[in-house]
């Protein structure tokens, strides 16, 4: 009868130790899938990596995807002081990405800085952004210049180059780089769908303050390929 009784204490004992060994692996298994699931989610990191170029984890505070995208899809305003005043211009950065977004690259460069407006034509339009503006040296040059590579034409409907609009120079299909004019009046004829021109001018922007100061440009007394005789200089273009 004893050897019964401690027979059924052992079992019992075992059967305790046999339950808690089963929690005990539940839970462990239970942290591993919570672990998992955060590893593994293929959402967590890579819509931020590719937004922001990132691994860095959403933190509070920071934009999510929707507010990031909102961000890219707005306009940039920019302000471009000159010798003559001020010009105040809307970037179509939401419609324009390439075009937009490469003139809003080389400003925040700085490399607008101390460029002349080359090439101006009352009646029609002024013209700058050529590097080799900055060297007086090198005016036989002036025109011919460029950050040293060519953007892709972009071209959006309802875009065109009408008095105070900003648009790419450039000598034929996809050679546009840094330089841009301002247009003086209505040039409809240089948009992308007339024709026979070869080389159409992509609108990427308009003058929302400062057309007078464009105006006054455009009156200044030029020379020889319609270069100012008084320099007109680009000295800074400000992100607002």
């Amino acid at each position: 009868m004893k050897q019964l009784y401690k027979l059924g204490i052992i079992v019992a004992i075992m059967l305790l130790v046999l339950l808690g060994l089963t929690k005990l692996t539940n839970k462990s298994t239970e942290q591993d899938v919570e672990i998992n699931d955060v590893q593994t989610d293929p959402y967590s990191l890579q819509s931020e990596e590719i937004i922001n170029g990132s691994t860095t984890e959403q933190v509070e505070g920071e934009p999510n995807l929707e507010t990031s995208m909102n961000e890219v899809q707005e306009n940039t305003v920019v302000v471009m002081k000159t010798n003559k005043g001020d010009i105040t211009i809307e970037l179509f950065t939401k419609d324009m990405p390439i075009t937009a977004g490469n003139f809003l690259k080389l400003a925040t460069d700085n490399y607008y800085d101390g460029i002349k407006f080359h090439r101006i034509i009352d009646g029609f339009m002024i013209q700058g952004g050529d590097p080799n503006s900055k060297d007086d040296t090198k005016q036989a040059l002036w025109g011919t210049g460029g950050p040293g590579y060519s953007i892709e034409d972009e071209f959006v409907a309802g875009y065109s180059n009408v008095r105070g609009t900003l648009s790419m120079a450039n000598s034929g299909p996809q050679s546009g780089g840094s330089q841009f004019f301002i247009n003086l009046v209505d040039n409809t004829n240089l948009d992308f769908d007339k024709q026979p021109l070869t080389s159409q001018h992509p609108v990427f922007g308009r003058v929302i303050e400062g057309m007078d100061v464009v105006d006054s440009i455009g009156k200044v007394a030029t020379g020889p390929r319609d270069i100012p005789i008084t320099p007109v200089v680009i000295e800074d273009i400000i992100i607002k």
